[in-house]
């Protein structure tokens, strides 16, 4: 498990591959690109639950073969509960390598959001069986992670099939942990929600106040209202 000190150092600008080439199909919908860079053996790594108001934030490392291709490979944001389900199954059999880690709400609290999922992709680096000879990452920043180049993509779910793959395990992997959570506390419907913050999150929360699980260094509840909280 890598230390937290590690994981907080400032997070920098990295190089990002916004003119990404595209490759169309006949149904003029845009493929996801199968790899960056042929010659390398590359992961894609994502986060899921940064805006959460409880739980743990998830990262997963995807390594997928370079023929890999699934009709239904997307952001994971922009699939069904079903079809999330039946690509981890599939993504879990046919990657090269695959690893899910996870940054509790107290870690978060301790290091902040931005750091802890960094944190969160660095502990699944860590747990890959292969070691990736370069990153590609989803969003526009990220801490370096030992001597191994990385490449930042905004929005390289929807772009790389990669990332795209992790997108799935992180969120799949972190909303089973919040219906397990839900069990212990049912009152804040988390396995309807999740941890965001919906209306009846927050109710809960006011009639609740907060459980071990939540982010004390959120905003649980709207400015006038928080300072009751604690």
């Amino acid at each position: 498990m890598i230390q937290v000190a590690q994981a907080s150092k400032t997070p920098v600008s990295c190089r990002q591959l916004s003119n990404y080439p595209t490759r169309i199909t006949h149904h003029y919908k845009m493929q996801l690109l199968p790899f960056h860079d042929p010659k390398l053996l590359e992961a894609g790594c994502d986060e899921a639950g940064r805006g959460c108001l409880a739980g743990p934030v998830f990262a997963a490392a995807v390594i997928l073969p370079k023929n890999f291709e699934h009709k239904l490979l997307n952001d994971s944001k922009q699939l069904s509960e079903n079809q999330r389900s039946m690509l981890r199954y599939v993504i879990e059999k046919e990657a090269l390598a695959w690893a899910v880690a996870a940054v509790s709400a107290a870690e978060i609290d301790e290091i902040n959001i931005l750091k802890a999922s960094f944190l969160a992709m660095h502990r699944a680096l860590d747990a890959l069986k292969l070691r990736p000879e370069a990153l590609l990452i989803d969003g526009n920043r990220f801490v370096p992670y030992l001597n191994t180049p990385h490449s930042c993509v905004v929005k390289g779910d929807g772009k790389y099939a990669s990332i795209a793959a992790a997108s799935v395990l992180a969120k799949t992997w972190r909303d089973e942990a919040m219906q397990g959570l839900h069990l212990q506390f049912p009152h804040y419907k988390w396995a309807e929600n999740k941890g965001y913050p919906t209306k009846a999150h927050r109710q809960a929360i006011r009639e609740q106040g907060p459980s071990p699980w939540h982010r004390r260094t959120f905003q649980l509840l709207p400015v006038d209202e928080q300072l009751s909280l604690f």
